[in-house]
């Protein structure tokens, strides 16, 4: 992996130069000489496959995290958001059946606290995708960095080696291989330089130039809850930078998709739209359901007793989490407005059609995830085609670096043949002479 096929660059020897004035010479070669052993790489060929795989893994760390966040939010299932929320209508809808029933009230909570704890559990696979994302940043970021001095290193071997006459190919290799990986991390590009070094580039600007080396850092909250305050982006937003604290800004690499699926919320087909969307479902449903709830009376004493919230918010923490149901006794849920007495469920049928309403949470959080799921089969589509388009440089620049069996046979063969040929004209010589110096004179004997 990584090896450039080489090749032997012969030099004749010319015949012996005299300069006496009645000297000859008799104009023959003095065989062949090895000069030095070209590496047989096509720059163009390398610049393809470099581009080609920075784009490939900016795009699959794009189509992962759309992947790993379908997976998270499990939608459409038996099991997701979506069916919590019909599961909380229904709960809402045995009520206005039924207003008078304890134990549809209790039935009600019941359902009502398993929706908190289904939004709650989404926020917190999030976060927990959130984490493992800005964890890989850093290592990638790691990785850039090592790689960078890597390059530094060996060019200043290898301009070293040069400089003296020497082979340094396979250093080269090595170089190469490191390169690649800075393409596949940040989308670098590289320029090869007369004095046998790289500078290599990642968005415009020099991450190794000479034997010097240029670090990349990322900065920004390691927390979810920081990284992503609203309003977006948040002053602890995770973004990358040079070792000069100037903005360092990818559009090729796999660092540049988990970056991306890091940051704020104005990014769609981020982990933080999602947590978004997660968060304005919670203050939706509390906004829509408190808003009919608080013009209903309970059946607590006084019966008049009005504008009590079915939901609230624990102060200081992300909407999504600080969820909760406000009310913990059956006889405080406002099923009617007192109008129809015990038996009047009026506010509780009008809750329960909220669903229903094209504005209401529901359409909403269908909306989010029809567009994620979009989103996501574009994302792999485009993946696909560009790790084609990167197979297809790849197998084109080995096709190029790496030997060719045929090749390789074809010359062994041309060599056998022109020492058979040699080896004719030996074996002629060698007969003439016998014949000369044994038979010559023997005639008539």
């Amino acid at each position: 992996m990584g090896y450039t096929r080489q090749r032997a660059d012969l030099q004749s020897l010319s015949t012996a130069s005299t300069t006496a004035l009645f000297s000859t010479s008799s104009g023959t070669g003095n065989g062949v000489s090895v000069v030095g052993f070209a590496r047989l790489s096509d720059q163009f060929l390398d610049a393809r496959m470099r581009t080609q795989t920075g784009q490939a893994a900016h795009t699959d760390a794009l189509a992962t995290t759309l992947s790993r966040l379908e997976t998270v939010l499990t939608e459409p299932s038996d099991t997701g958001v979506a069916a919590t929320l019909q599961e909380f209508w229904d709960a809402w809808q045995d009520v206005s059946n039924a207003p008078d029933s304890t134990a549809a009230r209790t039935a009600l909570l019941g359902t009502s606290r398993g929706l908190v704890t289904q939004i709650g559990d989404t926020y917190r696979s999030l976060e927990s995708q959130w984490d493992q994302a800005r964890a890989e940043a850093t290592a990638l970021v790691t990785e850039v960095n090592s790689a960078a001095k890597g390059i530094a290193e060996l060019n200043a071997q290898i301009r070293s080696v040069l400089a003296s006459g020497g082979s340094a190919n396979e250093l080269m290799d090595q170089r190469d291989l490191l390169a690649t990986e800075l393409a596949a991390t940040v989308g670098a590009t590289v320029r090869p330089q007369t004095d046998g070094t790289l500078t290599v580039m990642v968005a415009g600007n020099p991450l190794v130039q000479g034997d010097k080396a240029t670090a990349v850092q990322i900065s920004g909250s390691h927390a979810m809850a920081g990284a992503i305050a609203e309003p977006a982006p948040s002053a602890d937003a995770v973004a990358l930078s040079w070792a000069d604290g100037t903005p360092l800004v990818l559009t090729d690499g796999a660092l540049a998709g988990v970056v991306t699926s890091l940051q704020g919320s104005s990014l769609g087909g981020s982990i933080a739209h999602a947590v978004d969307q997660v968060n304005a479902l919670a203050e939706h449903v509390a906004s829509s359901v408190n808003a009919v709830h608080a013009a209903g009376t309970t059946l607590a004493a006084p019966p008049s007793d009005t504008g009590v919230d079915f939901f609230s918010f624990t102060p200081g923490v992300a909407s999504a989490l600080g969820l909760t149901v406000a009310i913990t006794d059956p006889d405080h849920v406002a099923a009617g407005n007192g109008v129809g007495g015990a038996l009047d469920g009026s506010v509780a049928d009008a809750i329960s059609q909220i669903g229903a309403t094209a504005t209401g949470p529901d359409a909403t959080w269908r909306a989010f995830i029809v567009d994620l799921g979009v989103t996501s089969a574009s994302a792999k589509r485009s993946a696909q085609v560009a790790e084609s388009a990167r197979a297809t440089a790849a197998s084109l620049h080995l096709s190029n670096a790496s030997v060719d069996v045929d090749e390789e046979m074809t010359n062994m063969l041309a060599y056998q043949r022109a020492y058979e040929g040699a080896a004719r004209v030996m074996t002629a010589i060698d007969e003439m002479l016998d014949t000369l110096i044994n038979r010559t004179g023997v005639v008539g004997r």
